[in-house]
């Protein structure tokens, strides 16, 4: 009888560990405005710690250069493109103001509640607007969406954080946010969460290229390690899976390194930092876009995505299998012109296509399959002369994922 009630302690205490061990938790941070060769001059030991566990890559933002995707490198803009994986064509924020946002596009925060309305999100935020507008906390258009913990808004406490000239408030701010981050973490775990830090813009923004804008930058090196250590220590005691995303949301001007907003080289280059286990060649030689961390934390977080909204999807996972990348479309003489990038040897692409975009107003679109080609042939020419219209929804299905194109005017 002892040896019985021995082994069932023993195998309750074994099924609990890994019911633990499986809980996977995921925490992306976006740091604002520092672009990829500042980040890799500077002396930052927590990043360089975190990519060891995982990696670090060149990234880029604003969409595809002269393209119908072309995207403002504007703050706001950027954090959008991250939390729905799309560019700014489809979720509609061109700029700061936030004026007219296509809710239609859901955000990861969505996605996540849709399939695990039971677990918790969490924000932490220098700018209130990131989770009332851009996450919609409380909205109709995003199903009346509930973040369940948050901090923000102190940008507006002027009585605690006293607006100076220099915006070192803002930096106070940035602590204050870091602090109850951390914290939170270690007590509470939520299983999505996003940290927002701006001092580093703000240094960019007055003093360029400067001591003062790479001292911030040191700055948010310490903060973001202690929001590792918090993630460590939850690792470690309570045996959680992890997955962190630390990234920017646009670079700087070339010339002094104070704007942003372009379309140069500088401004659209930014960085990814990341503990994730299993980065495929995408993520080391690809140069991933700010759009393919929502895919990847979905892998990560097995969020089924439903499929109509996984066909707008701009980005690919950065981890596991990807059979394409880069797809491109042309029209000519009745037939589409399709390219991508093979990521894997093995499948084909099935191509679907339909000439409405009813899903930007909240509706559906019919897609048809007009052909499937092997993935290697990296090429297809595809008829729609028995579909003529002057404009087409492209999506290029491999085995492991799907890419999208538009050809022609909206």
């Amino acid at each position: 009888m002892l040896k019985a009630f021995i082994f069932s302690v023993v195998t309750f205490s074994c099924t609990t560990l890994m019911v633990q061990a499986q809980q996977k938790k995921a925490l992306f941070i976006i740091v604002d405005g520092i672009p990829a060769d500042v980040i890799e001059k500077q002396p930052t030991p927590h990043l360089h710690n975190i990519a060891k566990a995982g990696g670090y890559t060149r990234a880029y933002v604003g969409g595809e250069k002269d393209g119908y995707s072309q995207t403002p490198t504007i703050s706001a803009v950027g954090y959008n493109s991250l939390l729905t994986g799309t560019w700014v064509n489809k979720h509609n924020v061109w700029d700061n103001d936030i004026a007219a946002q296509n809710y239609s596009y859901g955000s990861i925060f969505r996605f996540f509640k849709q399939a695990y309305p039971q677990k918790k999100t969490a924000v932490f935020s220098s700018w209130l607007d990131n989770r009332t507008k851009l996450v919609g906390d409380g909205l109709p258009q995003t199903g009346n969406l509930k973040i369940d913990y948050h901090v923000d808004g102190l940008e507006k406490d002027t009585a605690r954080f006293p607006h100076d000239k220099d915006s070192w408030y803002m930096h106070l701010i940035d602590e204050a946010v870091v602090d109850s981050a951390a914290d939170y973490i270690r007590k509470q775990a939520p299983d999505l969460s996003w940290v927002y830090l701006e001092y580093t813009d703000d240094m960019g923004h007055r003093y360029g290229d400067s001591e003062k804008f790479y001292a911030a930058i040191n700055m948010m090196d310490d903060q973001v390690g202690r929001i590792w250590n918090a993630l460590e220590y939850r690792r470690k005691n309570f045996g959680e899976d992890w997955q962190l995303f630390i990234t920017t949301d646009h670079g700087r001007t070339a010339s002094n390194g104070k704007g942003h907003g372009g379309q140069s080289d500088r401004e659209r280059t930014t960085w990814m930092v990341t503990n994730a286990k299993g980065l495929n060649d995408y993520f080391k030689t690809g140069q991933p876009g700010i759009v393919d961390i929502l895919p990847t934390m979905a892998r990560f977080l097995q969020i089924n995505i439903p499929q109509a909204d996984a066909r707008e999807l701009d980005g690919a996972p950065l981890t596991g299998k990807v059979s394409l990348t880069q797809p491109g479309a042309t029209l000519d003489n009745g037939a589409l012109h399709l390219t991508w990038k093979a990521r894997e040897k093995k499948g084909n692409v099935k191509v679907w296509v339909t000439t409405t975009n009813n899903f930007k107003t909240g509706g559906q679109d019919t897609y048809k399959l007009l052909g499937e080609v092997p993935l290697q042939q990296e090429h297809a020419e595809i008829s729609v002369k028995d579909m003529p219209s002057g404009f087409y929804k492209v999506v290029m299905e491999g085995p492991d994922n799907t890419v999208n194109r538009w050809v022609g005017k909206q």
